[in-house]
């Protein structure tokens, strides 16, 4: 993932996880998107946030998740475990990673619990704001290479997949806090559709106006076709009281990412200097390929390039498969 990806990865991961932490709207999410055969089941008052992520640290920003700790009507606990999949194309591995944040949740369950007699339901819930439409199979067995006749020998479950694309803005959720976010989350994905849900957006937003801070920074972050006119147009239309100083706020982030990209794009450029200096007092005269490379790179790669340079005694040795490529 290279470093812009990371960072639109985390502005998803901060907004889908303030979405799903707020318990109201994860209720309403658990009531509109689980078979009736479990919603009918759950008791009417609101699920409580369990702390933590079980995600692996290596997907952090990819996938978010929230648990939730909910009440049975026969006074059982259950568990509802919500991951947000952030990625442009559906994972085909998502069974694998429920398998595994599953049995992690029961194995912190048993750690409190030390004298259970039996497990508690944890039914996964799958939220997904791709583009590419959802076609993943919704079972874990779909993963196993069995042969025929082994399944009910074999480990298996279901999970329910809410993807955002096929949903009709208007059937996102039926409670105005929610389809809102919904909508946002919808379109963030969708950067040449996002000026034409400018008017979906502020439609919901009249509906819910108390959700606009959050849906605004997050329309401002990662809506690339919204300009400051636009999202001044949004508040105005929302709620034009807040207008000076929501813009303000916006106008201080900007100056405050512009100097954070600036200091970020100083210190590259250092980088990429020193490390062009010394390939080519070691090499002499370099290949245009690797003039290029460096100066494309980010700070990582230019870090790890500086310190293979070091016992280097050759391009491969720093490059690796790009030199041999390359020749």
């Amino acid at each position: 993932m290279t470093e812009q990806e990371h960072k639109v990865s985390q502005i998803h991961d901060h907004f889908c996880r303030a979405v799903v932490s707020d318990p109201v709207k994860a209720a309403g999410l658990i009531q509109e998107q689980l078979p009736i055969t479990i919603s009918s089941c759950l008791s009417p008052e609101l699920p409580t946030l369990v702390e933590g992520s079980f995600v692996d640290e290596t997907l952090r920003g990819l996938l978010s998740d929230r648990l939730y700790q909910v009440r049975i009507l026969t006074g059982q606990t259950a568990f509802i475990y919500v991951l947000i999949d952030h990625k442009s194309h559906p994972d085909p591995f998502v069974a694998w990673q429920l398998l595994k944040y599953i049995v992690e949740i029961w194995k912190q369950w048993e750690r409190e619990n030390a004298k259970w007699t039996q497990l508690p339901p944890i039914i996964p819930l799958v939220l997904y704001h791709g583009v590419s439409q959802w076609r993943i199979a919704d079972e874990f067995l779909a993963l196993v290479a069995a042969e025929e006749g082994w399944q009910q020998y074999l480990l298996n479950f279901q999970f329910r997949v809410m993807d955002l694309g096929p949903i009709p803005d208007q059937q996102l959720s039926r409670h105005p806090k929610l389809r809102v976010c919904l909508l946002a989350m919808k379109y963030a994905t969708r950067d040449k559709q996002q000026l034409q849900a400018k008017e979906l957006i502020i439609e919901a937003l009249l509906e819910a106006p108390e959700e606009l801070p959050l849906v605004f920074r997050y329309l401002s972050e990662s809506y690339p076709a919204y300009d400051e006119q636009v999202l001044r147009e949004i508040v105005q239309r929302v709620l034009p009281q807040e207008e000076e100083v929501m813009m303000s706020q916006f106008a201080q982030e900007n100056v405050q990412r512009g100097i954070k990209i600036g200091q970020q794009d100083g210190e590259r450029q250092g980088e990429t200097r020193m490390l062009l200096r010394l390939l080519h007092r070691r090499f002499s005269t370099l290949p245009s390929w690797v003039e290029k490379k460096v100066l494309d790179a980010d700070l990582d790669a230019l870090a790890e390039w500086a310190d293979r340079f070091v016992n280097a005694s050759s391009l491969q040795d720093i490059f690796g498969d790009d030199a041999q490529i390359a020749h």
